[in-house]
């Protein structure tokens, strides 16, 4: 029989006053002798011997004292003999904690990365979600906001982790496992322990019961003894996500696993062995309107009967779900873009949809938490303490782009854009810090910020979207264009439509005709202000996100400027078309009552003939009364979910 070689795990029997373990020279039995003065560090001038109780040693020379502790000088003859009752039962003795450090949904042995966290294809650490769903449908609240496990179903939203051992039926006396997590780990994350052999399978999950999976390690309790249980065996622990990446949190959390060793009575254990595993917490994911939609959600209220039915008709034409909110629900607050962003968490074991909060609260801001909240259908928000809150916090300037190559740098996500106040401006209005800082620390769609403050309400979605098309980069960016309006108004005038007629048909609005728009010369001094403002994001755009001219298309919308607390800021002066709703090649657009030619919408006309090209469809939705005179438009009243990219995050070259 073989005796242990490896004294750097739970049977270490001889300890040099630099914590490295000896060199063994050699075997003969059940005995080993080492040579101390070649085994310690030059430094060493004194060792000290501790041995389990099945092992016995002797040194030569002789000390004087002989006591477990005593130091003994260490000379060039210095020699140690340790022989044992009986060897180990197993050649490779080993305690080891184990994840899914290579991310393919299955708990490996041992992996030699485990303990670190590396992005890319090649790269390698485990996978952690933020357990914010809710498995209960009443009185329910996030699970991660729950310290005990409410539903076994709630396991499948952790990820396992393995303490495997293969060693002696029990440890010698005095020694203990002990799992332990930092302080500052200690807010993001949960361990709980399963007391069941088995349940990895999730289909042995309801066979199951929540009192088997007492909690381990929290934010209350940083360190706790696990058993072991002897021989070679498994024992399961979930752990849980419970807040996402933030400016004061990178996402990174380790735990870890040590062997203590008991020294003397009142002197604490010292660990000899310590195994660390690193999870990185997923980040929250926004979708484009390149992605399938899933389903749709709009409110219904008293004055939107043509807007409802529009969209009624354009949702079930597109073969998708569409979810109404009714209006004792939503009390009036038609504008279900501004309240929420539906994105998405992703792991190699699970991912489900996870709705972003915004923090403007009108009358529609219980809806995200009490109607999209529940099993695989996750919460999460983010609370403004400091700052003012402004119609820039509103979800209709939070936009993402389709994926893109910039400079050759890959965003296979895409890039996030907001609204914000002109750079150099002392004053205006601003996306709060605390959201910002919240889109930043996700990592895998680097935001982009615009200047929107020169809009009434502030919002990207009111210049531009993008939709999908069979070629060059996927996508084409929409832009709002009051140049490409007058030109086409001039082209109506030149070819003697200048009597033709905009907002045709609508009892409130005032008809204006082609020939007093082009002879309104505040309204084109106030568009021209526009395009420079739009210009000017059109350049960020195309730099931050790899475009050419050709990959933008410009639509005709004009606008006109109004006084809001001191400030001239714009609005659509008809219907935005930009603010549209993309459903695959179907577009829900505001009908923008333009001067008709033939009894047919100049404007229609001409939006049809540059998205036709790309094989899209347009479905106009009267939305004037209802959402144009209110400063808001089709996007604005509706939100989409989409399927989640098939790309996985974690794969990202960072």
């Amino acid at each position: 029989m073989k005796l242990k070689k490896d004294l750097s795990g739970y049977q270490r029997i001889c300890r040099l006053d630099t914590q490295k373990p000896l060199r063994i020279l050699y075997v003969v039995g059940t005995s080993l002798k080492a040579n101390l003065d070649r085994s310690a560090p030059p430094s060493s001038k004194f060792f000290s011997v501790k041995c389990t109780a099945n092992v016995q040693y002797s040194i030569s020379p002789v000390p004087l004292e002989t006591s477990s502790l005593t130091p003994i000088p260490l000379t060039e003859s210095s020699a140690l003999l340790i022989s044992m009752d009986t060897a180990s039962e197993h050649e490779n003795d080993k305690i080891s904690l184990d994840v899914d450090a290579d991310r393919d949904g299955v708990v490996e042995k041992n992996n030699p990365k485990k303990g670190s966290w590396k992005w890319g294809p090649d790269g390698h650490g485990a996978i952690l979600l933020v357990n914010c769903d809710s498995e209960k449908t009443y009185w329910k609240k996030p699970d991660n906001k729950d310290t005990s496990i409410s539903r076994v179903s709630d396991l499948k939203d952790m990820s396992v982790m393995v303490l495997r051992t293969k060693g002696p039926a029990k440890l010698p006396e005095g020694y203990k496992l002990t799992m332990h997590i930092s302080q500052g780990d200690a807010e993001s994350v949960r361990v709980f322990r399963s007391r069941s052999a088995d349940v990895l399978n999730t289909q042995k999950l309801y066979n199951v019961f929540v009192k088997d999976f007492p909690l381990v390690l929290s934010s209350e309790v940083l360190s706790k003894e696990v058993p072991y249980l002897g021989g070679v065996a498994e024992m399961n622990f979930h752990v849980e996500g419970l807040r996402f990446p933030d400016k004061d949190f990178d996402g990174l959390i380790s735990i870890n696993l040590s062997l203590l060793e008991p020294i003397s009575a009142g002197v604490p254990e010292t660990p000899i062995f310590t195994d660390k595993v690193v999870f990185r917490v997923a980040p929250w994911i926004m979708t484009p309107n390149t992605l399938r939609p899933v389903e749709v959600f709009v409110c219904s209220t008293s004055d939107n009967y043509q807007f409802l039915k529009g969209m009624r008709n354009l949702v079930m034409m597109s073969g998708y779900k569409l979810n109404i909110c009714h209006e004792y629900e939503n009390r009036g607050d038609r504008w279900m873009q501004d309240e929420l962003e539906i994105g998405y968490i992703d792991s190699p074991h699970q991912r489900f949809p996870v709705v972003l909060d915004s923090p403007r609260d009108g009358d529609l801001a219980d809806f995200p938490y009490d109607k999209l909240l529940g099993p695989d259908f996750g919460y999460v928000t983010r609370v403004v303490l400091d700052e003012q809150v402004s119609s820039l916090d509103s979800f209709g300037n939070l936009e993402v782009s389709p994926p893109v190559t910039v400079n050759g740098k890959k965003y296979p996500l895409g890039r996030i854009i907001i609204g914000v106040a002109f750079p150099t401006a002392t004053k205006g209005r601003n996306m709060t810090k605390v959201v910002q800082d919240f889109l930043w620390a996700q990592k895998v769609q680097e935001p982009i910020a615009l200047f929107s403050d020169w809009l009434c309400v502030g919002h990207v979605d009111e210049f531009m979207t993008f939709v999908p098309a069979p070629d060059r980069k996927g996508f084409r960016l929409l832009l709002a264009s009051p140049d490409a309006a007058y030109k086409l108004f001039r082209g109506l005038q030149q070819s003697g439509q200048g009597k033709a007629t905009l907002f045709d048909g609508l009892a409130k609005a005032k008809q204006k005709t082609v020939d007093e728009i082009l002879n309104d010369k505040n309204l084109q001094e106030e568009n021209n202000y526009v395009q420079s403002c739009i210009d000017w994001n059109r350049d960020v755009l195309k730099r931050e996100l790899g475009l050419e001219d050709e990959d933008i298309i410009d639509l005709p919308i004009l606008f006109k400027l109004v006084k809001e607390d001191d400030e001239h800021r714009a609005v659509a002066y008809y219907p935005d078309m930009v603010n549209m709703i993309v459903l695959g090649k179907n577009l829900g657009i505001p009908k923008p009552f333009g001067p008709k030619v033939n009894g047919r919408c100049a404007l229609e006309t001409k939006m049809c003939s540059l998205m036709e090209g790309l094989g899209l469809s347009c479905t106009f939705i009267d939305d004037f009364a209802s959402y144009h005179e209110l400063l808001g438009e089709v996007h604005c009243g509706s939100n989409v979910r989409r399927e989640p990219f098939e790309f996985k995050w974690w794969n990202l070259e960072m």
